[in-house]
């Protein structure tokens, strides 16, 4: 199996824009809906509406990794990187680091990708996690890196990324297709 780094036209990606109209049209509805909504509250209703909306973004792309976070820590730290009262409970360094990271994607969120953006945001995201070499930065090591499940007698290669060597050269064709 190719993955999709092996590909020809990688990473132009294209898709099949029939397809997903439905879905756009569900989003820009829903969106519209949201917009709407949060016209008529007051500040301290927007705030914990964007708090309760980073929080949620936070806590399930951090299950995703395997990461679980306090709801009530992420929201803490939200709160308090946003400059809104909070209730100055402990926070752990994985809660602050993606709290960090989330309130810089909103105050950025109009600034063009870039490899220092993504290094900013690996840096607060892993800051809690000192046993990792490569923070900030791509990795550099020998061994491919794959996504992997089973027992090692019985494990399933879910995903291999492609080599370190490539990874610069590969997000930065990423990067300005993005763009």
């Amino acid at each position: 199996m190719a993955w999709n780094w092996q590909m020809p036209d990688w990473p132009n990606f294209r898709w099949d824009r029939a397809r997903l109209e439905a879905a756009e049209k569900q989003f820009l509805v829903g969106g519209g809906v949201f917009v709407g909504t949060v016209r008529h509250l007051g500040k301290d209703e927007r705030d914990q509406l964007t708090v309760e909306a980073m929080s949620t973004e936070a806590v399930t792309t951090s299950e995703i990794e395997g990461e679980i976070l306090d709801r009530a820590s992420v929201q803490s730290s939200l709160r308090k990187q946003l400059g809104i009262a909070t209730d100055e409970r402990r926070v752990r360094p994985a809660e602050r680091g993606i709290a960090e990271m989330m309130v810089d994607l909103y105050r950025s969120f109009g600034e063009p990708l870039s490899e220092e953006m993504l290094f900013r945001w690996h840096r607060m995201v892993m800051s809690a996690n000192r046993n990792l070499r490569d923070v900030g930065r791509y990795r550099a090591g020998a061994l491919p890196m794959q996504v992997v499940s089973g027992s090692i007698a019985e494990s399933r290669v879910h995903f291999e990324a492609l080599p370190s060597l490539h990874v610069s050269s590969e997000m930065k064709r990423f990067i300005s297709w993005f763009k």
